[in-house]
């Protein structure tokens, strides 16, 4: 889900419940979910802690130093210590979460289907199909391929 979708979500609940005495615009939505995200991240940065209630808790730790390794070259790299966030979730959400969620694909994006492969032989991209399947040519093995 993206901003984009909760603004939407927020939007539409918003003028359902009938909030307000007019609409809630999608734009106004926006702002005020930006303010929070703003708010929380201000927070973070001038407290190091911010606690939401049945929700959870956002803490700014620091990572030690540390000797890491490139994969490219094999070479030795000093890391620096540094600042990050970390997460815990409330009670009610791990509650909610654990009985009702779907779990999401690896790194959270969504995959299209894999095109079938290339095919290798030397016939003409512009013939159809049946005719590439029918062709068969011998694959040369030994010293000389």
């Amino acid at each position: 889900m993206t901003k984009k979708e909760i603004v939407r979500q927020l939007c539409e609940k918003a003028n359902q419940e009938k909030l307000l005495k007019g609409t809630l615009t999608q734009l106004a939505t926006k702002e005020i979910v930006q303010w929070t995200f703003d708010a929380i991240i201000e927070t973070l940065v001038e407290e190091g802690r911010i606690e939401l209630r049945n929700f959870g808790v956002f803490e700014v730790k620091q990572r030690k130093p540390r000797k890491a390794r490139n994969p490219r070259t094999g070479a030795r790299v000093d890391v620096e210590a540094k600042n990050v966030v970390t997460f815990q979730p409330g009670k009610e959400m791990e509650e909610r979460v654990r009985k009702f969620a779907k779990t999401a694909e690896p790194n959270g994006k969504k995959r299209a289907p894999r095109a079938e492969p290339a095919m290798a032989s030397a016939t003409s991209h512009s013939a159809p199909p049946e005719q590439h399947e029918s062709v068969a040519e011998p694959v040369p093995t030994g010293a000389g391929a």
